[in-house]
């Protein structure tokens, strides 16, 4: 149950991290601040942070249920 739980949440944080790649590739690609790209690429590397962890959480329960 607990893996199912981690493995939908790991789902939507990784579904954030594309929007927050695809905003901050517009955001380049249209000349944007160079500050809106930085706040940007902050979110990406802490949203890849926890979708890792929550990977990793999933896997762990999943092995613990066995």
């Amino acid at each position: 149950m607990s893996s199912t739980i981690f493995n939908i949440l790991a789902v939507a944080v990784m579904v954030a991290v594309v929007f927050v790649l695809i905003r901050g590739l517009i955001n380049m690609m249209r000349g944007g601040s160079g500050n809106t790209s930085n706040k940007l690429m902050q979110a990406r590397v802490a949203l890849q942070f926890v979708a890792v962890v929550l990977i990793m959480l999933a896997l762990w329960f999943s092995q613990a249920g066995n």
